[in-house]
């Protein structure tokens, strides 16, 4: 009789330990965050006359000023598109580089077809966000599901949202240029290399009583 109520004691011990496995597959239940950066992207299109892919002084000055009113700077992406893009693709570049930005190769797909004797110049923007925070839906209490906050990552991953310069290094890493300086890449090690072992100089004499 003994035996049994010890084993039925045991199963109930068991049983009381199984979880939902909703709930265990719960993304709050772990380390990482639920509320991480989200990256969007959006592309503004500018149709300018450029017969033979050559733009009038008037037709750059239309594109400076669609530029400064873009409020265009680093992470913008420009591109070309039409049956001039080539030509133009210089002339466009020139009006760029006011703002220390160059021209992409190729172009996303925009609506419409590209109007004869014109070209098409595309600003793709990207923003980095993280939706939902803050998030206070939840009080503070115990949690004996052992789930994080709803809050739990807003701060952290929002400043960084906001402060990354390009929100496209958040999707891939950057590409090598292809272009290297060794003199560069072994300052470092030139450094450590002709530093003197501080075993050299002796112990110091250290007073903590001062004078």
């Amino acid at each position: 009789m003994k035996r049994s109520i010890m084993l039925l004691s045991l199963a109930s011990t068991l049983a009381a330990c199984q979880t939902n496995g909703a709930a265990v597959d719960h993304p709050a239940r772990g380390v990482s965050s639920v509320n991480v950066p989200v990256v969007t992207r959006a592309d503004y299109a500018f149709d300018l006359n450029a017969p033979d892919g050559t733009l009038s002084a008037s037709e750059a000055a239309r594109l400076d000023a669609w530029f400064r009113s873009m409020d265009l700077g680093y992470g913008d992406s420009i591109y070309v598109d039409g049956a001039y893009a080539y030509g133009a693709r210089d002339e466009v570049a020139r009006v760029a580089g006011n703002y220390g930005l160059m021209v992409n190769a190729g172009a996303p797909i925009t609506p419409g077809a590209v109007p004869a004797g014109m070209v098409r110049v595309v600003v793709a923007r990207t923003r980095a966000s993280v939706p939902n925070c803050p998030n206070w839906e939840n009080a503070s209490r115990p949690d004996y599901g052992n789930m994080t906050m709803p809050n739990y990552g807003c701060a952290l991953n929002g400043a960084l949202a906001a402060m990354v310069a390009n929100p496209e290094d958040l999707v891939h890493g950057r590409e090598g240029s292809g272009v290297g300086d060794n003199r560069t890449s072994v300052k470092a090690l030139e450094g450590y290399r002709k530093a003197i072992p501080t075993g050299q100089q002796g112990l110091k004499d250290i007073n903590t009583k001062g004078n």
